[in-house]
């Protein structure tokens, strides 16, 4: 009898550690890999292209976790699945600059330590996520541009590939429609730039992390560089509180710091899905334009908002695959 008493203290002493968030008695969270292929006013005859392509990359990188492999491999499994896919806007997929070239931008982060590695503007390569990783893990920096980038990232052992490998005609036809538009303005995502990539997830422990990758905008000026590869806009993590990846006009993205007014919002007593759709339709109130976002909190909590016609997105959790691409969907996939 005396024994069941002290257990039950110690249940009880546990219980009340976890709610302070004492690190000797850990919450246990179930573990969720979430992605976004991109915000905006995608075309209909891109839904399944899409839709497919985020449930295998949502799938790759929970396989990941699954194995034992870190969260930082799963982010970057699942975006690389999706730099590889034509039906989104990072590596093989991405739009062309006013040159008629591929410049990207790449973003990770980890919420432990705040650590974040970044690329802007960089050519000839196949997974800009990847050389992102390379910067925050190999270098006292967090962001790399350019020439510099992919000299660091050749230094590093990755190789380069021809500029031709990663245009496609999807992406020579945009550009043509921009510079034939009457706007020239490279924000408008029908002429292009729709399929922004980007990962969050959360392991048993709270830990967050995020990693998001594009091309950028169809027609944008040489050397641009949008919200992707800046922390706080483009993707953010910090274990206290959860980790967000962006997508959509990175000119408006930036002005508001869209990842990290999420995370701000959530501290302040908001669920993820709330904190979400209120940041996404802040920016555009302040500053125009549209976003969407995914965002997984410490305890796993999902967020997914976006104020765009359309946003693909998918998640695993356990054995289900959660996806859609409208305002209210949510297709399940059940993994045997």
């Amino acid at each position: 009898m005396e024994l069941a008493k002290v257990l039950f203290l110690m249940i009880v002493i546990c219980i009340s550690r976890v709610v302070v968030g004492d690190e000797m008695c850990p919450r246990m969270v179930e573990p969720v890999v979430l992605v976004h292929g991109g915000a905006g006013d995608i075309p209909d005859s891109q839904d399944q292209p899409k839709l497919e392509g985020v449930r295998r990359a949502a799938k790759a990188g929970y396989a990941v976790l699954a194995q034992g492999g870190s969260l930082l491999d799963a982010v970057q499994a699942a975006v690389e699945v999706m730099e590889d896919d034509e039906a989104f806007n990072a590596g093989h997929g991405s739009v062309l600059n006013a040159d008629g070239e591929v410049e990207m931008d790449a973003i990770v982060m980890e919420g432990t330590g705040l650590n974040a590695g970044a690329v802007g503007a960089i050519k000839n390569v196949s997974h800009p996520v990847y050389v992102a990783r390379l910067v925050m893990e190999n270098t006292s920096h967090v962001l790399l541009v350019g020439d510099g980038a992919k000299r660091f990232a050749n230094d590093m052992g990755v190789p380069d590939v021809p500029m031709e490998s990663l245009i496609t005609q999807k992406a020579k036809h945009a550009l043509e429609k921009f510079k034939k538009s009457k706007s020239n303005d490279p924000t408008r995502t029908e002429l292009g730039g729709v399929g922004t990539v980007g990962a969050v997830a959360v392991d048993s422990e709270g830990h967050v992390v995020c990693a998001t990758s594009t091309g950028g905008t169809s027609g944008k000026m040489v050397g641009r560089v949008g919200d992707t590869p800046i922390p706080g806009s483009g993707g953010y993590s910090d274990d206290q509180i959860g980790t967000v990846s962006t997508t959509g006009v990175g000119e408006s993205i930036m002005k508001v710091n869209l990842a990290h007014l999420v995370l701000n919002i959530m501290k302040q007593g908001k669920t993820a899905q709330e904190a979400t759709i209120e940041a996404v339709n802040e920016m555009t109130n302040r500053v125009g334009k549209t976003a969407g976002a995914i965002t997984l909190s410490n305890a796993g909590d999902i967020g997914i908002g976006f104020n765009s016609k359309k946003m693909a997105w998918a998640y695993q959790k356990g054995n289900e695959v959660h996806y859609g691409i409208r305002e209210g969907d949510d297709f399940i996939e059940q993994i045997n």
